[in-house]
């Protein structure tokens, strides 16, 4: 049945991070499908009949489940079922899938030889394709490259990442074969890709509450899935009245396991939302480092014990209570109160995580008049990644769009 939804605002995020070098590209990799057979391609699916996918059930929780998609997009194309097996031997005549170190398939492929990775291992989200003598091979360098070669797969023989959200028609063929060869995919030179739902209510929040009684893990599963079919990797929940963590708690557990970095939005501290705040607020106090730091502290050190075990991006400092401007002061002690936030802030996450804070993935978003006190000269420690407004294009308004 069709539904409608006149579509939230999104911005999109890039951040570059001083851990990825300026030579790595995000290229398009050549179209490696086809649809005739040719000597030494690989047959995915002909006459009927479509391969098995082979992937081991020690590899990531994120891995096996992109495989399956893989094999129900090969069916969607095909009308051919490609099932998946869970398996620690090469079938002939298989997709091989696996991440290198977790999957003892790929390792097998390395270690005989047969599959060199050097140009990948230990990077970031980077993949090989390769056909090696009755098999096609997808390794990843970590789960999500793993993810990424998967449903690059995906796109090529014909299903679009917005299948489901745009309604994006599955192009139809009988048979499918990869040309023989090696197709490699680079890390990412944006090293963390996404967006940030906003603006999302009436529109998204009343189609979520239609169609899964509410914007919960049920929702976010498609979106998760959209972003990786993009290889994007980033997110900011929906936050008008929401708590991502506490609204469903399958959630972060979730995202998690697909493998999408969470984060919260430019005044969302300390992995926790506002709505998380604001249900607290006659036992937290008031939202006032100057007047109330211990209780805040408090609050915040409880959101990264809850999170600490999944991948996210935490973002820092602090903003006034409703994304408004913080404190009564001039800029001069809003700016000495916001350094304090962050070192306070530092030590917590210290403190959490057992290591040294800059170890662990951080955001300050300069927005409004934080880019005023930016530009004063306030600024934090080098390993804190900077989002600026330049940073971030909105797509908002975009009217009733359909959907599966």
């Amino acid at each position: 049945m069709l539904k409608q939804l006149a579509f939230f605002a999104l911005l999109f995020i890039g951040l570059i991070t001083n851990a990825q070098t300026a030579h790595n590209t995000l290229s398009l990799l050549p179209g490696y499908v086809q649809h005739t057979a040719e000597k030494g391609a690989f047959q995915i699916a002909a006459k009927g009949i479509a391969t098995k996918i082979v992937v081991d059930i020690d590899d990531w929780k994120g891995v096996i489940r992109a495989a399956n998609d893989l094999g129900n997009d090969v069916h969607k194309v095909t009308d051919a079922a490609s099932p998946v097996v869970t398996d620690t031997k090469l079938l002939p005549g298989a997709i091989i899938v696996g991440t290198i170190g977790k999957s003892k398939l790929i390792d097998q492929l390395v270690a005989g030889g047969k599959l060199n990775v050097d140009a990948i291992k230990n990077k970031w989200e980077s993949f090989v394709i390769q056909t090696i003598g009755d098999n096609l091979v997808i390794a990843g360098s970590d789960k999500r490259g793993t993810i990424y070669g998967i449903y690059d797969v995906s796109e090529k023989i014909g299903v679009s990442p917005w299948y489901y959200w745009a309604d994006a028609p599955v192009k139809k063929s009988t048979n499918l074969y990869v040309k023989a060869g090696r197709y490699l995919q680079e890390s990412p030179k944006v090293k963390y890709r996404g967006i940030f739902i906003n603006d999302e209510s009436p529109s998204f929040s009343g189609w979520a509450n239609k169609h899964f009684g509410g914007i919960n893990s049920k929702v976010y599963t498609h979106i998760f899935e959209l972003l990786l079919r993009l290889k994007a990797n980033y997110l900011w929940p929906a936050m008008w009245g929401n708590a991502f963590n506490e609204d469903d708690p399958m959630s972060p557990v979730f995202a998690d396991e697909y493998g999408i970095v969470m984060g919260t939005s430019h005044h969302e501290p300390m992995m926790r939302s506002q709505k998380e705040y604001t249900k607290r607020k006659d036992q937290i106090g008031a939202w006032d480092y100057v007047t109330n730091a211990e209780n805040l502290k408090k609050f915040w050190t409880e959101g990264l014990e809850r999170n600490k075990n999944y991948d996210n991006i935490i973002t820092m400092s602090m903003r006034g209570d409703g994304d408004v401007a913080m404190g009564k002061g001039d800029d001069a002690e809003n700016i000495k109160t916001l350094k304090q936030v962050i070192d306070d802030q530092r030590e917590i996450i210290g403190k959490v995580y057992g290591k040294n804070p800059a170890e662990v993935p951080q955001l300050w978003a300069i927005f409004t008049e934080v880019q005023r006190y930016y530009d004063a000269g306030m600024n934090v420690p080098d390993d804190v990644t900077l989002l600026s407004a330049t940073t971030i294009g909105a797509i908002s308004d975009v009217p009733h769009l359909k959907m599966n």
